[in-house]
């Protein structure tokens, strides 16, 4: 049994972090099978690499991430900090399809890319709060 003053030991947040952790491993796979077509219109056309590559190596790390939210529970805090930054960097290609106006799994509307624009700062608060990171910056924060 774990303590539950601990960050990210709660049951709440175990149980939001091993679904974030489900939900990331199953978009990783998405982007290397069926999805993959789809997630081209989330790449940036000037991103200087190919966007293939991008979707591919996307799909890797949200795949790590995904997993290591599940089963590495020692190392959560680390984890989500890790998540919450890989949320921040995949947001310029949300960007990016909002302003351009690309269409992408059924965001054929600006109001759509717009709404999913206002989903990412929930992730990373998710990822940030499902781990206790944000709790753990704060309390070490605090005895400085």
């Amino acid at each position: 049994m774990s303590d539950a003053r601990e960050p990210g030991t709660s049951w709440p947040q175990r149980l939001a972090r091993w679904a974030l952790g489900g939900a990331l491993a199953f978009a990783g796979v998405s982007h290397l099978t069926y999805g993959r077509e789809e997630f081209l219109a989330q790449v940036p056309p000037w991103l200087p690499v190919d966007a293939d590559l991008v979707v591919l190596g996307s799909g890797v790390v949200e795949i790590g991430l995904g997993l290591a939210l599940i089963v590495l529970g020692q190392w959560r805090v680390a984890v989500g900090w890790a998540t919450a930054l890989f949320f921040l960097a995949i947001f310029p290609g949300n960007i990016a399809q909002f302003t351009e106006g690309r269409d992408g799994f059924g965001l054929d509307t600006d109001v759509a890319r717009g709404i999913r624009l206002l989903f990412q700062p929930v992730l990373v608060a998710w990822a940030l709060w499902s781990t206790g990171a944000w709790r753990a910056w704060r309390d070490s924060a605090r005895t400085r």
